[in-house]
């Protein structure tokens, strides 16, 4: 376990990070001590206050401010219960156990840690030294904990994270174990490592592995009340066992947290829209089949999703790269990239749809792929190619004919009068 301490003029600056967090839904409050209340019940000000009310009392104490971070090895997936332990454990070893304090769980970094932010004033106005509490006090206490609960030590950390590869997810195995813990365990990872913007993004990652996202009906109640729950889906894609709210699962991945993480998530992905339809080109740069378009794009781990209504038509694609974590609908990558122009181009691919000089393709009448040919070209005919080529010589052509004939016809009037 790694423990960093900083020290600071400012408690609302250090709630404020903490709090910040929480409301991108990229932290949680899990431990109020010595409040009189809950951690759930606490308003930003009584947060706020408590520890302000103790600083109060000593205003010649300039730096009042104390905010560590405790840092554990990759694969240490602790529960609640310990992380609360081990933050009592550590403060008291610290001094500061007598002290009130908020206790943070983070999930916004590859490995699990938590942010504990006290102040050094105690009730009868008494500061408690700063001086060598990180060289001190915490390495002391840091290697007790270490010691009580077995985990691995700061001096090794290094090396454990070298060895540990990335988190790797399982599909959810319905009856197989605690449905409640595995749900746990798919939407939590993929909400640390996957950037998606919206529900239905969400759920093209969670459906991999037999999880979804449920809003409800547009008609329910809790629709209405923006609730959100999650189920386990069987091997087919349908609902299985009972939903578990949202807010009762670990980290509380309600629809309002999710909404703060769109917004970033939005922002985090921009840099990878480019080589993503880069890939996407390099495929629909010539002939090529929906399920062969698939199986291609599989092999470079990227999973294209595409929805048919119940006639079988295809209204919507999704791309989910599982390299880069990247999850784009085809229409935000272009219009070219839609389920409309995909479908259209796979359907010429396949020679379903016979070549027709007045049929055009969605949007700017561009192919997908960024090809440069325009308008409706039948790949499977060279003629039809080498007319595409010279499509636009072809127009001016026409142009100029039809120019230099009201020329003619101009003159024709002039001699007549």
């Amino acid at each position: 376990m790694v423990a960093k301490i900083k020290t600071g003029r400012s408690v609302l600056g250090a709630i404020n990070y903490n709090e910040h967090k929480v409301r991108l839904g990229k932290a949680e409050l899990i431990l109020a001590q010595g409040y009189l209340k809950e951690p759930f019940d606490l308003s930003f000000s009584d947060k706020v206050n408590r520890l302000s009310d103790l600083t109060k009392r000593n205003e010649r104490t300039q730096v009042n401010a104390l905010h560590v971070s405790l840092n554990f090895a990759v694969g240490e997936n602790l529960d609640k219960w310990t992380l609360q332990q081990i933050a009592d454990e550590y403060m008291e070893g610290l001094g500061f156990g007598k002290q009130p304090y908020l206790v943070y769980q983070h999930y916004d970094a590859g490995h699990p840690h938590l942010h504990l932010v006290s102040t050094n004033i105690k009730a009868d106005g008494e500061r408690i030294s700063f001086h060598l509490l990180a060289n001190k006090a915490s390495e002391q206490s840091r290697k007790q904990v270490e010691l009580n609960y077995g985990l691995v030590k700061a001096e090794d950390q290094g090396k454990a994270q070298h060895n540990v590869k990335s988190l790797s997810l399982e599909q959810l195995a319905y009856g197989k174990s605690d449905t409640k813990r595995a749900i746990t365990n798919v939407v939590s990872e993929v909400l640390r490592t996957y950037k998606f913007t919206s529900i239905p993004e969400f759920n093209a990652v969670l459906n991999g592995f037999n999880v979804t996202a449920d809003r409800g009906s547009k008609e329910s109640r809790m629709y209405e009340k923006n609730g959100l729950v999650y189920w386990a889906l069987d091997g087919k894609g349908g609902k299985i066992g009972v939903p578990i709210k949202a807010s009762s699962i670990y980290g509380k991945p309600t629809l309002k947290a999710l909404e703060g993480r769109f917004a970033l998530n939005d922002v985090l992905r921009k840099s990878l829209r480019e080589q993503l339809k880069q890939t996407i080109d390099d495929l629909l740069s010539k002939r090529i089949g929906k399920t062969e378009f698939q199986l291609k794009l599989k092999e470079q781990n990227i999973e294209a999703i595409f929805r048919h209504s119940e006639d079988g038509r295809l209204y919507g694609v999704t791309f989910v790269d599982h390299k880069t974590k990247a999850v784009f609908n085809g229409s935000d990558l272009g219009k070219n990239y839609s389920a409309n122009s995909l479908s259209q181009f796979f359907a010429r691919s396949e020679g379903s749809i016979k070549p027709s000089h007045t049929a055009e393709l969605p949007g700017n009448n561009q192919l997908p792929g960024n090809t440069g040919i325009t308008g409706n070209t039948n790949f499977n005919s060279g003629s039809a190619f080498l007319e595409a080529l010279f499509q636009e010589e072809k127009q001016d052509m026409a142009a100029i004919g039809r120019l230099q004939q009201r020329k003619r016809k101009k003159k024709r009037r002039g001699h007549s009068l």
